[in-house]
């Protein structure tokens, strides 16, 4: 039997086992909401102070909600964490992952809150620049860099080139030439860590596009023809195993082959590595079936594992780099809806489930179609005396597919003209957004102390059409 092309989000039953019917329909689970939400008694969210109506009638809706003391909370949580926990080895730093979620006015906190920055585009490089970043505080990856962002990258001088693969040492040593310059780099090693997460988000088994395989001899085909060349500066190896994970044990089996396979380059090549790029991919909780630690236990653990390693393998304790993106802007950030259309639909053996349409969709959530993720929701606007129902939240968008919170208990009473919220929604949303359908691509409005600050303003029908010499 063929698969339904909506895959595991057609409709199939009853909630998962981790949803259990809330005894407050109108209650947050506050570990999944930023620091500043909260409900009151009349059932109306609050995050940053200003209330979700008071949102809407500044920005409408679909809104990005962007919880500025959460994000530059947790991104200072990691920095200080990586930093204690590593203060009597070689030290860490944390590189905030652009990709997650960014803008100009983001940039401009991580370069107040003094963070590094890893991008994997000219267009996020550029982002970050125009946000105050220093060159020197940014990584360049990417598995295809063009001609132009290579040279872009080592003319401004960023901290470091990040090489993907053998054909990108000659291309980089190519253009370092023209340019006369010797810009540090790392090597991307793919050391066949499964790592328990989506098969899209896992980047370090032997069968996906990323790094250089250890199995397979490519990476020390790369660390020869590195040693053999004289443009590019050889400061470490870099891996990154994937992404929403949510135990260590993947991290310390990564660690102990990254150490292992330092000793062997430096034994056989006599080569000093003392980088190592870590990546980041920590877990956000999405929803009550998740349970993340924190920065501290995370990185406790990390350096533990790394002082243990190292000395397992005979080589000193490189400084390391971490790159949490989705841990630092996911929680932070809340997306608001305005529900239209509510259906009931009965299904076999007579289930009923609630189908709510909002103003958005995959266009500005693409993950719950991509990956299967999950997410929460709530009404934002009232309070509600009604029984949860099992509901789901659909988008706008002609798909089957297009779902933003496949599973979830709302008031039974939930009605068009409700605010609805979705938690979790600051990483991967706003910078995998799309056009489809030709609807503009939704505000990112940040909140703090009761102010909102329109970061990225609503995509307009104008904006839309500007690059159609038709219109």
């Amino acid at each position: 039997m063929s698969t339904h092309e909506a895959g595991s989000l057609h409709a199939q039953g009853r909630a998962p086992a981790w949803l259990e019917v809330p005894q407050d329909v109108n209650a947050l689970l506050q570990q999944i909401w930023p620091d500043t939400a909260h409900k009151g008694d009349d059932g109306v969210l609050r995050v940053g102070g200003l209330s979700a109506p008071e949102i809407v009638a500044q920005v409408g809706t679909p809104a990005f909600v962007l919880d500025e003391a959460d994000f530059r909370g947790r991104a200072q949580a990691f920095a200080h964490a990586f930093a204690d926990a590593f203060a009597h080895l070689a030290g860490a730093r944390v590189h905030y992952a652009a990709k997650a979620l960014i803008s100009v006015g983001i940039a401009r906190w991580l370069a107040e809150d003094d963070l590094a920055v890893d991008v994997c585009s000219d267009g996020e490089l550029d982002t970050v620049l125009r946000g105050g970043i220093a060159p020197n505080r940014v990584t360049f990856h990417g598995s295809n860099k063009s001609d132009a962002e290579l040279a872009q990258a080592m003319a401004l001088g960023v901290d470091l080139i990040v090489i993907d693969s053998l054909a990108e040492i000659d291309q980089a040593e190519r253009v370092a030439a023209a340019l006369d310059c010797q810009p540090e780099v790392m090597l991307r090693c793919s050391i066949g860590v499964e790592a328990h997460t989506h098969e899209y988000i896992a980047t370090s088994h032997e069968d996906q596009k990323f790094g250089l395989s250890v199995a397979d001899g490519s990476a020390a085909q790369g660390v020869r023809r590195l040693a053999e060349q004289q443009r590019l500066q050889l400061r470490g190896l870099h891996t990154h195993i994937g992404s929403q994970i949510f135990d260590t044990e993947a991290f310390q089996l990564a660690i102990r082959r990254m150490a292992r396979l330092t000793a062997q380059i430096e034994h056989e090549h006599g080569l000093n590595l003392p980088e190592l790029g870590l990546g980041g991919g920590f877990g956000v909780a999405y929803t009550t079936g998740h349970d993340p630690l924190a920065p501290a236990a995370i990185a406790g653990r990390m350096a533990a594992h790394l002082e243990q390693e190292c000395q397992a393998a005979g080589v000193a304790v490189p400084h390391v780099t971490i790159e949490p993106g989705r841990a630092i802007a996911g929680p932070a950030g809340v997306t608001l809806y305005t529900v239209g259309t509510v259906k009931p639909v009965t299904l076999d053996g007579g289930f009923t489930r609630l189908y709510v349409s909002v103003d958005g969709g995959m266009s500005d959530n693409i993950r719950t179609a991509l990956y299967g993720a999950e997410y929460s929701a709530t009404v934002a606007s009232r309070y509600s005396t009604a029984p949860p129902q099992l509901s789901r939240v659909v988008g706008k968008h002609c798909e089957s597919g297009d779902i933003v919170v496949k599973d979830e208990y709302l008031p039974a009473d939930v009605a068009a003209g409700d605010i609805l919220a979705v938690p979790v929604t600051g990483a991967y949303c706003h910078s995998m957004a799309s056009n489809y359908n030709a609807i503009g691509r939704p505000p990112i409005a940040s909140v703090r102390d009761g102010l909102l600050t329109v970061l990225v303003r609503r995509e307009t029908m104008d904006d839309l059409l500007a690059r159609d010499l038709f219109a």
